[in-house]
């Protein structure tokens, strides 16, 4: 599969360069940029591990049950 057509990469490229942007803004010096914190970016590797995780749980139980419906 085209890694552009899979939505989780789309939203896991989309979240890293809005973290990209900001720690920029974050070492320009300056604190009004809206610059991520240590706490907000452990919380979306959290979201995004998580997701990751129900992305393949979720995966391996559509192909089982796919399994069992073919004959």
């Amino acid at each position: 599969m085209n890694p552009q057509m899979n939505p989780l990469w789309t939203v896991v490229s989309y979240l890293m360069s809005r973290a990209r942007s900001r720690a920029r803004a974050a070492l320009d010096g300056n604190p009004e940029s809206g610059a991520l914190t240590l706490e907000w970016i452990v919380i979306a590797g959290i979201l995004v591990v998580a997701a990751t995780a129900a992305a393949v749980v979720f995966k391996n139980a559509i192909v089982a049950a796919e399994s069992a419906l073919t004959p």
